[in-house]
């Protein structure tokens, strides 16, 4: 009995090993196509430490060059960017053309008005959850942009009332995309 139990181990650890192989070796033939560097960017970027709400990155990929785009609050978060992005398989160049927003006072005080007036209202509170926040804040000398992806219209109109609604603010551009 007890070496039928040795032979069932041996060949479960046998074929779950050969499984294992079989996908690390179909995961690295992916590795280099364009929707597999994009999850690879898009990983990179969001892994990012310093990355908040208050920021926004997007990228487009060209024949393995890499375009960084959008708004940061500070230098480092846009070096860290790029840094992170140029080691990946697939990559041969990245253009950093993150713009990197001035700091100021008021911009900061905005900001964090803005969370209290779109988070605090129950039916925009669930985009504030999770590890990447799906609405994106981006003031800049107080004008304010927001990005991202919301459920519904109803949402992405909320959001944009309560935006202008926060004083202080001269203009919003409500960029929210509605899911399909």
């Amino acid at each position: 009995m007890k070496s039928f139990w040795m032979k069932a181990l041996s060949a479960w650890l046998g074929l779950s090993l050969a499984l294992t192989a079989g996908a690390w070796a179909d995961s690295r033939t992916d590795a280099t196509s364009p929707q597999a560097l994009s999850r690879a960017v898009y990983h990179e970027l969001v892994m990012l430490p310093q990355l908040s709400i208050f920021d926004d990155l997007s990228f487009t990929i060209n024949a393995g060059e890499v375009t960084l785009t959008g708004a940061v609050r500070n230098a480092v978060l846009k070096d860290e960017a790029a840094n992170a992005v140029k080691h990946l398989a697939g990559v041969s160049h990245v253009d950093n053309e993150i713009q990197i927003l001035p700091a100021s006072f008021n911009d900061d005080h905005l900001r964090r008005e803005m969370v209290r007036a779109l988070f605090r209202n129950s039916q925009l509170f669930r985009y504030s959850l999770g590890a990447v926040p799906s609405i994106r804040i981006i003031v800049n000398n107080g004008h304010v942009t927001l990005r991202g992806v919301v459920g519904n219209q109803g949402d992405k109109n909320v959001a944009g009332i309560r935006a202008n609604g926060v004083p202080g603010v001269f203009s919003v551009q409500n960029n929210l995309r509605v899911e399909n």
